[in-house]
């Protein structure tokens, strides 16, 4: 049993169990906003709020045990990442193989229940997320592909509902993109050295600290951009257009950090630091605000009336409209 309860810590660590899924927020996102546009709630069913969940664990499973694999190489010359469980043999190489494969077959199963388009694009979504771990060895525009990966998440998501690809999600997956690549770049500067020592391509490593600095400023302006049109278009309330304001405030803020001392770009790291979820979860509350506030509360309001034992609750919170019976 300790045995057991080892190694599961050891996969824990190497592909991070205990830290947030950072797309999960973007996936419900693009769910909520497309069942409230087709099905005039926001509530897109418990199937798909669980099968949506095991694609998005499955996927970063994937992702990131395949990244461990194929890198396990360079960790070992990277200081920062020589102890990692793929390079001190914690987790041997046919473990880390067998974990990725199964992952994304359990990422294809699930994609088949949720629909056809799922399952259509399922391969092409793996074949995606994993080319991350290849384009840092001859392209520095890895850290786009790193956006592009999560920026498929929103989109999943609304193919899930409405197996449609409609154009609000392309802004906001856009937006995904220049956000995820912006912390890229603050996150790789940590790795200059390395990767001019072991040739790997980075855009910290062909142009600089002061110029990637620029880059990733000019990527989360275009972020806040995508995230404008896509309130705009998805017919936001004017909570969402107070998240983006919100947005824009915390990532000037975190560049101040970053500008004022390179220390902090751990601070930074959504992987340590999950801090970024707010920016999502704004988004996810302020599209429909008015209809979430409602669904909490008549919850509560029928919460009370169980114990109490003497009212249940009836009615359609969606619309605000509800009524309480006696027993």
């Amino acid at each position: 049993m300790e045995k057991l309860i080892k190694k599961i810590k050891d996969f824990s660590e190497l592909v991070m169990f205990q830290h947030p899924v950072f797309a999960l927020p973007f996936i419900f996102i693009a769910m909520v906003v497309s069942s409230s546009q087709i099905n005039e709630t926001p509530w897109f069913g418990f199937k798909l709020l669980v099968l949506g969940t095991l694609c998005a664990v499955f996927a970063r499973n994937f992702a990131m045990g395949f990244n461990r694999f194929m890198d396990r190489d360079i960790d070992a010359l990277n200081p920062r990442t020589k102890n990692r469980p793929n390079v001190d043999g914690r987790v041997s190489a046919k473990a880390m193989f067998i974990f990725f494969v199964a992952n994304a077959f359990a990422f294809i199963l699930v994609a088949y229940f949720v629909n056809d388009l799922a399952l259509i694009l399922s391969l092409p979504i793996l074949v995606i997320i994993g080319s991350y771990s290849y384009f840092k060895r001859f392209s520095y525009l890895a850290h786009i592909i790193l956006g592009i990966s999560l920026a498929l998440a929103p989109i999943a998501g609304v193919v899930a509902v409405s197996e449609t690809i409609p154009l609000w999600v392309i802004f906001l997956s856009i937006g995904v993109m220049f956000w995820v690549a912006g912390f890229d770049l603050l996150y790789s500067l940590q790795d200059i050295d390395v990767d001019k020592k072991l040739g790997l391509h980075s855009i910290p490593s062909k142009f600089g600290a002061k110029k990637t600095m620029l880059f990733s400023k000019v990527f989360h302006f275009l972020t806040v951009a995508f995230w404008l049109l896509f309130v705009i278009y998805a017919s936001g309330s004017y909570f969402a257009y107070l998240a983006v304001i919100l947005s824009t405030l915390m990532l000037s803020y975190e560049h101040y950090l970053v500008n004022k001392d390179f220390k902090k770009i751990d601070y930074l790291d959504i992987e340590s630091n999950p801090h970024h979820l707010y920016i999502p979860d704004g988004f996810l509350f302020g599209n429909d605000a008015k209809v979430l506030i409602n669904y909490i509360l008549y919850a509560q309001e029928n919460s009370r009336a169980i114990k109490e034992s003497k009212i249940i609750f009836v009615g359609d919170p969606s619309v605000g409209k509800s009524s309480l019976i006696k027993r």
